[in-house]
């Protein structure tokens, strides 16, 4: 693989899971926090050296444009590609899944509407479904919220709001447009962590 995101392989049996978070901008540190409380090592990704050894990689929150820019400054647009392509799974939040769609880094197949919801004054919460996780609804905390406009055939609908997809999976990528990161539920990030255990 290039720039060897995808070597050496994963975490050996009996070590924690090594999951990285874009530390570029945004609300990378509550993702770290809730990693470790599920038994997962959170890294702080910056440049592409970052990348190696990798379980799993999540694209958090923040201004869509600044993270695009800055990894394309960074040089992490095709090592996060090869992570995909070497199995890895990733997950993106809020901005992350803006910068994961067809018009960005192509990560799953899908167009995204920025600001969706409206802007900062209409931030809201609401209590959804998740399609494969167990247990009460997950509150979801949406702040400038994107929602998906249009997606590929091989494109999993894991939850909705006011009709519109905001929780989807392709393959390995998943990409929900709230912030799971800021309530205390961590059910999602075990999610996640599950998924790069896989």
């Amino acid at each position: 693989m290039p720039n060897g995101a995808g070597s050496p392989g994963p975490a050996q049996a009996g070590a924690p899971l090594r999951i990285g978070v874009l530390a570029l901008q945004g609300g990378f540190a509550a993702h770290l926090k809730h990693l470790g409380s599920v038994g997962a090592l959170g890294v702080e990704i910056r440049r592409p050296g970052d990348l190696v050894g990798l379980d799993g990689l999540i694209l958090p929150g923040g201004e869509s444009t600044t993270i695009t820019m800055g990894m394309e400054q960074y040089g992490l647009v095709e090592p996060i590609r090869d992570l995909i392509s070497a199995g890895r799974p990733i997950l993106g939040t809020c901005a992350g899944m803006i910068v994961a769609d067809s018009d960005h880094l192509g990560l799953i197949d899908m167009t995204t509407r920025r600001n969706a919801f409206g802007r900062q004054l209409a931030s809201f919460e609401e209590d959804i479904e998740l399609t494969g996780m167990d247990g009460r609804p997950f509150r979801a905390v949406f702040i400038r919220a994107p929602w998906v406009e249009e997606l590929g055939e091989g494109v999993e609908v894991l939850a909705e709001v006011r009709g519109h997809p905001v929780a989807v999976r392709e393959g390995k990528m998943s990409a929900f447009s709230f912030h799971p990161e800021l309530t205390d539920d961590n059910r999602l990030h075990s999610w996640f962590v599950d998924q790069c255990r896989g």
